[in-house]
């Protein structure tokens, strides 16, 4: 029973990850943490698969096959919020770089027209004076 509380938990804390905002550098070290502890896991568990059903056990699961599928479920949502949360920042680069791009090329336009018409009065002013 209690471990459906701590799998419950840990859905409302991706919910709250979800919501979070940008990732920080302390926030890369701490998944790089995470990733770490769960190879080392996994590693333990290939060693001795046995430690799974044991532990599947002291948390009120039958065997340690459903606690590595309730596992799995939580690490996957866990990835597909992280590859959302990933996908929305990188949209909204790619907005704001592509209004930079616009910007900086009508800024540049307008300055080469302005360029230019600085020229064609140039040039009427000198043949306006070879003229006279």
């Amino acid at each position: 029973m209690w471990f459906q509380i701590i799998l419950v938990l840990a859905l409302l804390g991706i919910a709250v990850y979800l919501l979070r905002s940008t990732p920080s550098p302390r926030h890369l070290a701490i998944r790089r943490l995470v990733m770490l502890v769960g190879i080392l896991a996994g590693i333990v568990v290939i060693i001795w698969p046995d430690l799974l059903t044991v532990l599947a056990q002291l948390v009120g699961i039958g065997r340690g096959a459903d606690l590595l599928f309730y596992v799995a479920i939580i690490i996957g949502l866990l990835y597909t919020v992280n590859e959302y949360k990933r996908s929305v920042r990188l949209a909204r680069l790619n907005t704001r770089l592509a209004r930079e791009i616009t910007l900086t090329e009508a800024r540049l336009n307008d300055r080469i027209s302005e360029l230019e018409a600085r020229l064609d009065s140039g040039r009427r002013d000198a043949s306006r004076s070879a003229t006279e």
